[in-house]
C-alpha cells in the first residue's frame, strides 16, 4: 500500500510587531498583543508611560490630522502608528441657525467621539477655532465620554435651533510643523482602507483579532458606499462598521433577513428600513449613492 500522505503542519501565527510613536513627537516605541482598539491604546500607553486615556485617536503612516488615514479596524502589517493625545481644551459657543450643523462625527472605539468633517459654509466651518480632530467632550456641561458617535450625532441633531449651546471641545496636541492646521474637508475614494492584496490585522470589538488578505476592491467600493450612507443617515462615519455591515448584506438573500441579523448584532444603532434597503443594495455594482447632510 503506498505511504500514507504526511499530514501538514498548521501555519504558526507570527509574532505582529507595529511601530509607533506619539504624533507631536517621541522616540519610537514597538507594541504588539493586542486584539482589538482598547488594547492597542493600552499597549501605546504602557510604551509611552501614559494613561490610555490621554490618547484621542491614531493614524496610519502620518503623524498629521488626517482623516483619511484614520486608524479603523484594519492595520497593514508595515503601517506605522501614530498616536494623538490630548491638548488644549477650548469652550465654544454655538448658536444653531439651521437644521443642519455642518459636521461629521466617529468615535476611536474607545469612549472619545470626534469631529472627522467639516462642511464647507456650514455654521461649524464658520467657527475658527472649531477643527477636524477634535474631540467633543461635553454639550452643555454635559460629559459624552463613553459615547458612541451615533449618541452624540443624535444629541446634536436634536438640539432647538435658535438657542445657543457650548461645546467642550480638546484638540490633538500638535507638533511645531502642524500649528495653524485646521480641517481636510475632501473625501478620497480609498479613505479608511487598506490597499487590496497586502495582509492587514482585524481587529475585532469582541474576540481575537484576524490575520487575512486586505479587501478586494469591489469589497472597497461597497464599504466605501455604506460608509457614505452612515453618514448620509446618521452623520458619522465609521470604516469598521461599514465593512462589517457588508459582510452581513453578502450574507443576507433578502433585505428583511438583512435587517434581523443587523438588529441582533446593532440593535442599538436602531437603523431606519430605507438605510437597511440601501446597505443591501450597496453590495452590487450599481448601487445609487445619496448623500445629504443630516447634521
Amino acid at each position: 500500500a503506498p505511504p500514507s500522505p504526511t499530514p501538514r503542519a498548521a501555519r504558526a501565527r507570527p509574532r505582529l510587531v507595529f511601530h509607533t510613536q506619539l504624533a507631536h513627537g517621541s522616540p519610537t516605541g514597538r507594541i504588539e498583543g493586542f486584539t482589538n482598539v482598547k488594547e492597542l491604546y493600552a499597549k501605546i500607553a504602557e510604551v509611552f508611560d501614559i494613561s490610555p486615556t490621554e490618547i484621542l485617536f491614531c493614524t496610519l503612516n502620518t503623524h498629521k490630522v488626517d482623516m483619511q488615514k484614520l486608524l479603523g479596524g484594519q492595520i497593514g502589517l508595515e503601517d506605522f502608528i501614530f498616536a494623538h493625545v490630548r491638548g488644549e481644551t477650548k469652550e465654544v459657543e454655538v448658536t444653531k441657525t439651521e437644521d443642519a450643523l455642518g459636521l461629521t462625527i466617529t468615535d476611536n472605539g474607545a469612549g472619545y467621539a470626534f469631529i472627522k468633517r467639516i462642511k464647507e459654509g456650514s455654521i461649524i466651518n464658520r467657527l475658527q477655532t472649531v477643527c477636524v480632530g477634535d474631540s467633543i467632550e461635553a454639550i452643555n456641561d454635559h460629559t459624552i465620554v463613553g459615547c458612541r458617535h451615533y449618541e452624540v450625532a443624535r444629541m446634536l441633531r436634536e438640539l432647538p435651533r435658535a438657542q445657543p449651546f457650548t461645546l467642550r471641545l480638546v484638540q490633538p496636541k500638535k507638533a511645531f510643523d502642524m500649528i495653524g492646521q485646521r480641517t481636510r474637508t475632501g473625501k478620497s475614494p480609498g479613505e479608511g482602507r487598506m490597499a487590496s492584496g497586502k495582509e492587514t490585522l482585524r481587529l475585532r470589538t469582541q474576540g481575537a483579532a484576524v490575520l487575512e488578505e486586505g479587501p478586494s476592491p469591489s469589497e472597497e467600493e461597497a464599504a466605501r458606499r455604506v460608509d457614505d450612507l452612515l453618514e448620509s443617515y446618521m452623520g458619522i462615519r465609521d470604516s469598521e462598521l461599514a465593512s462589517t455591515m457588508v459582510e452581513a448584506a453578502k450574507g443576507s438573500p433578502s433585505v428583511t433577513q438583512l435587517a434581523q441579523g443587523l438588529d441582533s448584532v446593532l440593535g442599538e444603532f436602531a437603523f431606519p428600513q430605507e438605510f437597511v434597503a440601501e446597505v443591501w443594495a450597496a453590495k452590487g455594482e450599481k448601487c445609487q449613492r445619496r448623500i445629504h447632510e443630516l447634521l
